[in-house]
């Protein structure tokens, strides 16, 4: 049952996305997409309403976008707690480090085995 709901939370996390970029205007990208939802993760963690989210659907709040964002937020929370004010601008970093460098490395390694069609 917790991969049915996982599912359902982050197919419907994406179906907001789409319906960002289809009914707005055409100057909207995925790079505000992106943005946005980085941004709205953060800030709903910041507040205290991503978490019941993520206790709700598991991977299907913590892996799109605004899981990101919430990862950033709580790691810079814990830092600052921890680290004081130092820590708002290291904590972020070093909770998603792991996600950073595997997405940099699988990046490499797909330009490298991969050649994109003119």
């Amino acid at each position: 049952m917790s991969f049915l709901i996982a599912f359902i939370v982050g197919g419907l996390i994406c179906v907001i996305g789409q319906l960002w970029m289809d009914l707005t205007r055409s100057s909207i990208t995925p790079a505000h997409i992106l943005v946005g939802f980085v941004t709205a993760g953060a800030i709903l963690s910041a507040f205290g309403l991503y978490q019941p989210l993520v206790d709700f659907a598991g991977a299907g709040a913590t892996i799109p976008l605004s899981g990101f964002g919430h990862t950033l937020a709580q790691g810079a929370i814990r830092a600052v707690q921890q680290k004081g004010l130092l820590g708002a601008f290291t904590g972020g970093v070093e909770a998603t480090a792991v996600g950073i460098a595997t997405a940099v490395i699988f990046g490499y390694v797909t330009a490298v085995l991969f050649n994109p069609r003119s």
